[in-house]
């Protein structure tokens, strides 16, 4: 039997497949939870019971729609797309309209535990006065977990006075201790509330000086490589891949490594930069301690670590070039000046304008050059701690969940990072309008 041709065919295809892996994965989870209120099973018996499910029902499924066995070796790639994309965009969006945090991340609080000496059903006596031991005042409505050895479950709290607590659920099992849950809620969008409450302070100025470290990135790497590209280009150049070769050592070398080497260079007191400017009779430039030298010199690292790519690009664009053209124009009396601005120029146009909007895509995130060479600062007055001179919107989220106020606010760096897709997909939406990227060739 074949399947249905085309994409009708296709969808098919792969929402029974996605259907499958997704039924198996709720049968696992189901069964977790259900064993939760019993024992406390490891976090794999989620996945044995999927692949107890997933297997006989692909045989089943297989029977059905025959012509679905082909489609299988998709399985893998789908299950992986789950769990490693969708799975954590799902999760972003979910956190986003929670107060997720260090402190409130839905485990028990160990400091909190406290022995149950007695218990009456759903009624517990503990060790020491329940709200004391518990930290909580009021304790009316607060979750706890309930545990002993080889099992767990989860309750709320009902009524606690003196050393007696009451619980909503009775234990299956004999009660050995009980600790505070520290529970997140949802919080609607008090997130972005707070983030625009605070634009001044972290969201307008970061995203100002995000949008002009990629500009100023893309157009300062464009230019000399496309400078070194024209240079290189020359046939008539005298050790032409030497040349090559040397001005490629920054792009081949790890740029972990480059990033800390200039972290050294750029020293205020103890860098080979200061030192050669000291010698020459300049004052030390405070390269990463003033906040404007530190855009400077967060720009030039970059300038370093990203004209090699440029200027491969560039001799990959000129070497598609016809030469005839070039000696058709000498021909005619054309200057080299205007062989460049009348061929050079617009015939690198349409293979370069993809890397320049691929080129500033990843500028916009670039996150390890912001948190190697600067951390983000220096600090600014005025400013949110997590948001400081150098800071750009992917750095100042990471800072935000997990370094905010001594403790990780994920629901605040979710909110953040969801306000980065959206600013990046208007930032390209519009690249493809301008630059009609998109636009079909009639």
């Amino acid at each position: 039997m074949k399947h249905p041709p085309g994409l009708k065919g296709f969808l098919l295809a792969m929402g029974l497949l996605l259907g499958l892996l997704l039924f198996s994965t709720g049968v696992g989870l189901l069964a977790y939870f259900l064993l939760e209120a019993r024992f406390a099973p490891p976090g794999w018996t989620i996945l044995v019971v999927a692949l107890l499910v997933l297997v006989p029902g692909a045989v089943g499924v297989g029977r059905l729609f025959p012509w679905l066995s082909d489609w299988y070796y998709f399985l893998p790639a789908l299950a992986f797309l789950l769990v490693f994309t969708l799975y954590p965009v799902g999760l972003t969006v979910y956190l986003v309209f929670t107060d997720y945090s260090g402190a409130k991340n839905g485990f028990p609080d160990r400091s909190t535990e406290t022995k149950v000496v007695a218990q009456e059903g759903a009624r517990l006596v503990l060790e020491a006065p329940a709200a004391e031991a518990l930290r909580c005042d009021p304790c009316q409505g607060v979750p706890v977990e309930v545990y002993a050895q080889g099992h767990r479950m989860r309750a709320r709290v009902l009524e606690a006075k003196g050393e007696a607590l009451l619980l909503d659920r009775t234990p299956p099992f004999r009660a050995e201790f009980v600790a505070k849950v520290n529970a997140f809620r949802f919080v609607g969008l008090k997130n972005f509330a707070f983030i625009l409450s605070q634009a001044s302070q972290a969201l307008f100025p970061v995203f100002l000086w995000n949008v002009t470290f990629a500009t100023a990135t893309v157009l300062l790497n464009a230019l000399v490589g496309l400078l070194l590209g024209l240079i290189l280009n020359n046939k008539g150049l005298k050790l032409r891949n030497f040349y090559r070769t040397a001005l490629i050592v920054s792009w081949a070398l790890p740029g972990v490594i480059t990033v800390q080497v200039w972290v050294a260079l750029l020293n205020y007191n103890f860098g080979a930069i200061n030192r050669l400017l000291g010698v020459l009779g300049l004052y030390p430039i405070p390269w990463l301690n003033d906040p404007d030298w530190a855009k400077v010199a967060i720009l030039l690292v970059n300038l370093w670590l990203g004209f090699p790519y440029m200027m491969t690009a560039t001799l990959g664009a000129l070497s598609t070039i016809p030469d005839e053209l070039y000696e058709a124009a000498k021909v005619d009396g054309a200057t080299p000046w205007q062989a460049l601005l009348r061929i050079t120029l617009p015939l690198l146009e349409k293979p370069m304008l993809p890397i320049l909007l691929s080129s500033f895509a990843f500028n916009f995130n670039n996150f390890y050059i912001i948190y190697l060479l600067t951390g983000g600062g220096p600090a600014q007055e005025g400013r949110l701690a997590t948001a400081q001179a150098t800071d750009i919107l992917i750095s100042w989220a990471y800072k935000t969940a997990f370094s905010a106020e001594g403790q990780s606010a994920y629901g605040l760096g979710a909110a953040i990072s969801l306000l980065i897709f959206a600013i990046t997909v208007a930032i390209s939406l519009v690249n493809f309008r301008v630059t009609g990227a998109l636009r079909e060739v009639k």
